[in-house]
C-alpha cells in the first residue's frame, strides 16, 4: 500500500509543475516603457497593454522608466526576474540602435532578453515651428546655413530621433544645436511653444500637429511618401539616401523567460492586435501592426542592428 501511495503522490508532481505554469498569469503584468509618457515608445506600449489585458484577463501596468535614451529602463527589464511578469516595450532604440553608439550600455542589447511579439512599426518626419522662415527643405538647410547655431533640435541623447538630426547636420554641412531631453514628448511641446525650433518624431506623435499647423513637415523618413502628407518629399527625395525607412516596436522578456509563457504572451498580443479596437487605434496613429512569431521578432531586431549600425558608421555619427 505504501509503494502504491508513494508512485501516485510522484506521478502527481509534475502534473502540479504543469498546471502551475498554464495558470500564468496569476498576477499584474508590469510593461516598462523607458520614455516618459505621451512619445512613440509609450503609445506603442499602451495600445500592447490593452491587447494583452484583454486577451489574457490579467491587470497589465505600464510603468514608465526614462532617461539615458530608454537605457535606464531597459537595464531595469534585463535585471527584473524571467517570470513573465516584467516586459519591455523595445525595438530600435534599446534593443538595435544602442549597440552602435555605446561599448557598454548597461545590459547586453539583444541577449539580455528573449523576444516576445513585434507590435508595430512607424517612421518619423522632420518639422520645423512656424517661426523658422522656410517653406521646404532647401530653403531650411539655405536658412540654417545663414544663420549657424541659430536652430535648436530636440531629442533623447542616443535614440533614433537624434541620430535623423546629426545625419542631417552631417549631410547637409549645417551646424544645428542639440538640445537633449528625457523623451519625444517634452521635445515636441517645446517645439510647439517656440523654445526649439527643430524636431524629428514619429507619424504617430506628430501628425496630428502638422495636420493642425501648429508644426511644418519638412522631410519624411518613409521609403515612400505618408498617405496622410503626398506633399511632404521623404529624405532621399531631398538628396538624403540611406537612412533607416522604419522604427520598429516590440515586447521582450528578460532572457531565460520560459518558452511557454514567451508563446503564450505571443499569441495574445498577435490577436490583441488584430481586433477592431486595436486596428483603428493604429490607422489614426498612422503606423502599422507587425505581427509574427518570437523568432520573426528576433530576426526583424537583427536586420535593424545592421541598418542602424551602417548609418552610424558611415555617417561618422558620434554621441557623448
Amino acid at each position: 500500500m505504501l509503494r502504491s501511495t508513494l508512485v501516485v503522490a510522484a506521478a502527481i508532481l509534475p502534473m502540479t509543475g504543469i498546471a502551475a505554469r498554464a495558470e500564468f498569469p496569476d498576477r499584474p503584468i508590469k510593461i516598462v516603457v523607458p520614455f516618459p509618457a505621451g512619445g512613440p515608445t509609450d503609445v506603442a506600449g499602451r495600445l500592447v497593454a490593452q491587447a494583452l489585458q484583454k486577451q489574457l484577463g490579467a491587470t497589465v501596468i505600464i510603468e514608465n522608466i526614462g532617461g539615458a535614451g530608454g537605457r535606464i529602463g531597459a537595464k531595469a527589464v534585463a535585471q527584473a526576474a524571467p517570470n513573465g511578469y516584467t516586459l519591455l516595450v523595445g525595438g530600435t532604440n534599446v534593443n538595435a540602435l544602442v549597440g552602435a553608439l555605446y561599448k557598454d550600455p548597461g545590459y547586453e542589447p539583444l541577449k539580455s532578453f528573449t523576444p516576445v511579439a513585434a507590435i508595430c512599426t512607424d517612421s518619423m518626419a522632420m518639422v520645423i515651428a512656424p517661426g523658422v522662415p522656410a517653406k521646404t527643405f532647401a530653403e531650411f538647410v539655405a536658412y540654417a546655413k545663414k544663420n549657424p547655431g541659430a536652430l535648436r533640435f530636440g531629442a533623447p541623447t542616443g535614440i533614433y530621433t537624434h541620430i535623423v538630426g546629426e545625419f542631417i547636420k552631417i549631410k547637409t554641412g549645417t551646424d544645428l544645436l542639440f538640445i537633449p531631453y528625457k523623451g519625444g514628448a517634452p521635445a515636441i511641446n517645446d517645439a510647439l511653444g517656440g523654445h526649439i525650433q527643430v524636431v524629428f518624431n514619429n507619424k504617430s506623435t506628430l501628425l496630428a500637429h502638422i495636420k493642425d499647423n501648429a508644426l511644418r513637415a519638412l522631410a519624411v523618413t518613409s521609403a515612400a511618401r505618408w498617405p496622410e502628407l503626398p506633399e511632404i518629399p521623404t529624405l532621399k527625395e531631398v538628396g538624403l539616401e540611406g537612412f533607416p525607412t522604419e522604427i520598429l516596436f516590440g515586447l521582450l522578456a528578460p532572457a531565460g523567460t520560459p518558452r511557454a509563457i514567451v508563446d503564450k504572451l505571443n499569441a495574445a498580443v498577435n490577436e490583441g492586435m488584430k481586433a477592431e479596437e486595436a486596428r483603428n487605434s493604429i490607422d489614426k496613429l498612422g503606423m502599422y501592426v507587425k505581427s509574427g512569431s518570437p523568432q520573426d521578432f528576433e530576426a526583424a531586431l537583427a536586420d535593424q542592428v545592421v541598418a542602424w549600425k551602417t548609418i552610424v558608421d558611415s555617417a561618422g555619427i558620434k554621441v557623448d
